[in-house]
């Protein structure tokens, strides 16, 4: 049997561990990177870096390599992706699942303002504040180009390209963050508005819990939904309980 799983998150490359951990016979594993971080943290399994040239080109690949099965536990944000992964698994009539970490919940103390997109984040922002701590990434970054009279802390794996705020300074750092570093990042910067994208999991969230202690509103953006009729699964050990019962329904080499 031959998975495929279309990652670059930590619920993938966990998925991963597990999968090598649990050593079903005959089970090959290759992992799927995007490519976009300069230097990723490799799962274990064969790994390929790169698109794979749309819908098409993936079901040719999937046909191609002889995969079993589909993984999408790509980035919430990753719309593209997973509309592709729908599209190639019904082509290749290869089962898909997806693979997504819960999104974050309001709780008592929020000021949050839900945002269908970043050019919707970047009309609120002029009337929340004036500094703002921006985690939605370095792609993007032209829908805040034009906001004048604000100024930008970026933070991101890598540095930016592309069209961006013109006063904007940019922090490299990579997850997870911690709640007494996120409280030093908002005092030290003066930020009185955060804006992220609604990924949900643990090792961004802290940031939610500084802004909230400091009463600043958060900008959140709403996350893409998951391409209809894919299945849906909230943590790594769920996906590998599907491989598995997919993989005990396989006939063996004597075809029973």
């Amino acid at each position: 049997m031959h998975v495929l799983i279309l990652g670059g998150t930590t619920e993938a490359r966990r998925l991963a561990e597990l999968l090598a951990a649990d050593a079903l016979p005959g089970l090959r594993v290759t992992n799927s990177l995007a490519g976009r971080v300069a230097a990723p943290r490799l799962p274990p399994g064969e790994v390929r870096v790169g698109g794979f040239g749309g819908a098409d080109g993936l079901a040719g690949w999937l046909r191609e390599h002889g995969a079993d099965l589909l993984i999408d536990a790509t980035h919430p944000f990753a719309g593209t992706i997973s509309r592709n992964a729908a599209r190639a698994a019904a082509t290749a009539h290869v089962p898909l699942l997806a693979l997504r970490r819960p999104g974050w919940v309001p709780v008592e103390g929020d000021r949050w303002h839900e945002a269908g997109s970043l050019e919707e984040a970047a009309a609120l922002l002029p009337g929340l504040g004036r500094r703002v701590f921006l985690t939605t990434g370095r792609t993007g970054l032209a829908a805040f180009a034009d906001l004048r009279g604000l100024w930008f802390l970026l933070r991101s794996v890598d540095a930016p390209g592309g069209p961006h705020p013109a006063r904007m300074e940019t922090l490299l750092d990579r997850g997870p963050f911690t709640l007494d570093g996120e409280r030093e990042v908002l005092r030290r910067h003066r930020i009185d508005v955060v804006v992220t994208k609604d990924s949900g999991g643990a090792a961004t969230a802290p940031k939610l819990t500084a802004a909230r202690e400091a009463g600043l509103p958060v900008v959140v953006v709403r996350r893409p939904p998951v391409p209809a009729g894919v299945r849906v699964v909230a943590g790594p050990g769920q996906a590998l309980e599907w491989v598995r019962e997919a993989h005990a329904r396989r006939p063996g080499p004597d075809g029973g």
